[in-house]
C-alpha cells in the first residue's frame, strides 16, 4: 500500500458509459481519478469488436433521448452540458421510422411524438382520452428524483389505459430497452424510457458506438484522468465502515477517499470481505438476451426493408420473462443500423435480432453443445423474423451470435442480466460510508441515462460533499 497519502481522490470500478461519464465530471473539477477496467476495451456491453473484416457494435441498437440541436431541458443536452461536449461530438443520426408489431395491430413511431399520438388514436380510438391523461401524468412525473418511492408501472398505466393490448404495445419497446423486472418495470423507469423512446426518439452515431466511446475517453484523459485497462478489482478492503483500499487482480493495492462502482450493486458488494447474501436482500437480475448479428451483401432497403427498429410480439399477450428454454423467439427486436438518416452508407448491410434468453441453460452447455445451440437459436430467430420483414436470408454473408454467457463475460453481471437487478438504488449509496454505485443498478436507463447516472452520482456523492 502507498504511504499515508491517498493514491487518488476517487477510484471508479468499470469503464462503461456511467463510469466514463463520472470520471470526466470529476476530472473537470481537478479530482485525481482512476478508472479501473478488467477488459482490454472500454464500454462494457455498449462496446464493439472487429471480426472477419467487420466492425460490429455490441449492445447499441440506438441511443434514446435524441433531440435536435437547440432543445435544452431534456436529458441529452443536459448530459452534453455536464460533460462540456457539443452535439457534433456524438455525431448522431436520427431514425427513419420504427414500429411495434403485434398480430392484431401495428404502431409506428419516429422522433416526432405527434405521429405516435396519431397512431394510438387511430388504432385505439376508445383510448384517446385515457392516453392523453397518461401522457400528462408522465410529463408531470419527476423520474430523476433520488428519493421517489418505487411504483409498479403496470398498476399506474393500468389505472389510465383500459385496453390490455395497448398496455402491452406501450410496454414492449420500453421493456426490451430497459426493464430488469419480469412483466413489469418501476414507474420512474417507465417514464424515463417512455420519454426517451416515444417523446424524444432514436438516433445512432454515423460510425456507431466507437464515436461515443472515443469521445469520452479522449475527454477524460485530456482532463488528467487515469484509465487502466486489464486492471480488474479483485476485492475491497474495509476498516471502520469505510473502504480503505482496492486490491487489483494483479495484487496491486490502490487507495482513494471515495469509490464509485459501475459494475452492479450485488457485484460490488461481493468485493467486500463480509459479504453475505442474507444480509443484503437484493434480488439477482434474471433478464438476459441473445443477439444475432447478420452482415448482408446489400443494403436492407434494397431488399424492401426500410424500417429502423421493429419491436415484435407474435403471441396473444406480450410476456416479458426469463424463458423456460434457451431462447424465446416469439417476441424480440429487429434493428437495422443502415436505416438511420445517415450521411453516407455504412460499409455493409446489417440486421440485428434480439430475443429473451435463459442464462442458466446457456451456461450449463459444454463447448460443443454451446456452439450447436447458437446455430439453432439463429435459425429459430430468422424463421420468426422473415414472417415480419422481407426474407433476407439469401443475402447473409456473415453471422455472429452472442448469448447471456457473452454478456456475463464482458459485464460481470450476475446471470448475464443486461439491465442488472430489479431493485434499483436510486441514491447510489451502500452501507459502506465511502462506497457508491452508478450505472445499471442506480436506475437511470439507456445510454444517455447511464451517462447521466455517472454524472449524478459524481455530483451528489463527491462534488457536493467536497
Amino acid at each position: 500500500m502507498s504511504g499515508s497519502a491517498m493514491d487518488y481522490d476517487v477510484l471508479i470500478i468499470g469503464a462503461g458509459m456511467s463510469g466514463l461519464a463520472a470520471g470526466i465530471r470529476l476530472a473537470y473539477f481537478d479530482k485525481r481519478v482512476c478508472i479501473l477496467e478488467r477488459h482490454h476495451r472500454v464500454g462494457g456491453l455498449s462496446s464493439y469488436y472487429h471480426r472477419k473484416g467487420y466492425d460490429i457494435d455490441v449492445g447499441l441498437h440506438a441511443m434514446t433521448n435524441y433531440v435536435p440541436k437547440g432543445v435544452r431541458l431534456t436529458p441529452l443536452p443536459k448530459l452534453l452540458r455536464q460533460l462540456k461536449l457539443q452535439p457534433e461530438d456524438f455525431d448522431l443520426r436520427q431514425q427513419r421510422m420504427s414500429v411495434t408489431r403485434f398480430p392484431e395491430k401495428t404502431l409506428r413511431f419516429s422522433n416526432d411524438f405527434n405521429l405516435f399520438v396519431e397512431e394510438v388514436n387511430r388504432n385505439f380510438p376508445n383510448q384517446t382520452d385515457n392516453f392523453q391523461k397518461l401522457v400528462a401524468a408522465i410529463r408531470d412525473y419527476d423520474e430523476l428524483a433520488l428519493d421517489a418511492k418505487p411504483l409498479s408501472a403496470r398498476e399506474v398505466v393500468g389505472s389510465y389505459i383500459s385496453d390490455p393490448l395497448l398496455v402491452d404495445m406501450l410496454f414492449c419497446p420500453l421493456m426490451f430497452y430497459g426493464s430488469a423486472q419480469e412483466n413489469d418495470i418501476e414507474f420512474g423507469q417507465f417514464v424515463i424510457m417512455f420519454k426517451g423512446i416515444y417523446c424524444e426518439g432514436f438516433a445512432r452515431p454515423q460510425i456507431g458506438i466507437r464515436q461515443i466511446l472515443d469521445t469520452l475517453v479522449k475527454k477524460y484523459e485530456g482532463h488528467g484522468g487515469t484509465l487502466r485497462l486489464r486492471n480488474g478489482v479483485q476485492s475491497l478492503r474495509v476498516s471502520n465502515g469505510r473502504v480503505e483500499a482496492a486490491v487489483l487482480d494483479s495484487g496491486e493495492v490502490l487507495t482513494a477517499a471515495r469509490i464509485i462502482s459501475s459494475i452492479g450493486y450485488i457485484e460490488t458488494l461481493r468485493l467486500l470481505p463480509d459479504y453475505q447474501p442474507s444480509r443484503f436482500p437484493c434480488d439477482e437480475g434474471q433478464m438476459s438476451l441473445v443477439e444475432s448479428v447478420l452482415v448482408l451483401d446489400k443494403e436492407p432497403v434494397e431488399l424492401g426493408y426500410d424500417t429502423t427498429i421493429t419491436f415484435y410480439n407474435g403471441s396473444e399477450r406480450f410476456s416479458y420473462r426469463k424463458p423456460d428454454q434457451l431462447v424465446d423467439v416469439s417476441s424480440g427486436v429487429i434493428c437495422c443500423p443502415n436505416n438511420f438518416q445517415l450521411d453516407k452508407p455504412l460499409p455493409e448491410g446489417m440486421i440485428r435480432i434480439t430475443n429473451l434468453a435463459n442464462y442458466g441453460l446457456w451456461n450449463a452447455l459444454n463447448e460443443e453443445e454451446y456452439k450447436a445451440r447458437k446455430a439453432v437459436s439463429l435459425e429459430q430467430a430468422l424463421e420468426q423474423v422473415v414472417k415480419l420483414i422481407p426474407d433476407f436470408r439469401g443475402s447473409i454473408v456473415y453471422s455472429d451470435v452472442f448469448t447471456p454467457k457473452t454478456i456475463h463475460r464482458f459485464t460481470g453481471h450476475i446471470n448475464g442480466a443486461v439491465y442488472g437487478a430489479p431493485n434499483k438504488i436510486k441514491n447510489g449509496a451502500t452501507h459502506i460510508e465511502n462506497l457508491f454505485i452508478c450505472g445499471t443498478d442506480q436506475g437511470f436507463l439507456g445510454i444517455v441515462g447511464s451517462m447521466l447516472s455517472g454524472i449524478s452520482m459524481a455530483n451528489y456523492h463527491v462534488l457536493q460533499k467536497t
